[in-house]
């Protein structure tokens, strides 16, 4: 293997580079780790590292560029502005053959809140077969693997991936809506006093 030797008396834009080429957000240990293997010097230590990310962050709010640079699933990454969804929104209706369709959704959400689960149960939930769905998603990488149930048969348990953190824009499941704001009172049949 060939390892380039480097200095890094300034390793700021090395610690940039690192998270804007990141097609996923990169975690403070990554970089460190990533660093050290191109570097005779000592390790840099992750109080400097995010230091120097927050350096970062806040060269682009003075800036005042159109991305800003984010704390984002334990890890870094560089996302558009707020202020620009509107438009990146526009871009996206344009792009929207790549969106997930209504069953990707519904079987990510089951997913998402009933983790690790088996297709079996997500199945049983939406009431359809979901190989296709899942086979989608794991394509994606919103979803993965997670083990192997200890029931019959050992059928594999499915789980949200970082990428689906990345994708929602959160930093963990317990950041999504807990399933009593999303009933309306519209739904609910019955006295509730009951």
């Amino acid at each position: 293997m060939l390892c380039l030797s480097m200095s890094f008396k300034e390793p700021e834009p090395f610690i940039e580079a690192l998270i804007f080429a990141s097609e996923k957000s990169i975690s403070a240990e990554e970089i460190q780790q990533v660093l050290a293997e191109f570097s005779e010097e000592e390790q840099i230590s992750i109080a400097t590292i995010n230091a120097l990310i927050e350096q970062i962050r806040q060269k682009y709010l003075d800036l005042n560029l159109a991305i800003e640079l984010v704390h984002l699933n334990g890890g870094y990454q560089f996302l558009t502005r707020k202020e620009f969804y509107p438009v990146i929104n526009q871009l996206q209706i344009q792009r929207s053959r790549k969106k997930l369709s209504q069953a990707a959704l519904e079987t990510l959400s089951i997913i998402a809140y009933k983790q690790p689960v088996t297709k079996l149960e997500i199945e049983q939930i939406r009431g359809v077969n979901c190989d296709y769905t899942v086979q989608k998603l794991l394509e994606k990488e919103l979803i993965s693997i997670a083990g192997k149930s200890e029931t019959v048969g050992k059928p594999l348990l499915y789980a949200t991936s970082g990428l689906f953190m990345d994708y929602f824009g959160i930093n963990s499941t317990k950041d999504l809506p807990q399933i009593t704001e999303l009933v309306s009172e519209s739904n609910v049949i019955g006295d509730q006093s009951e």
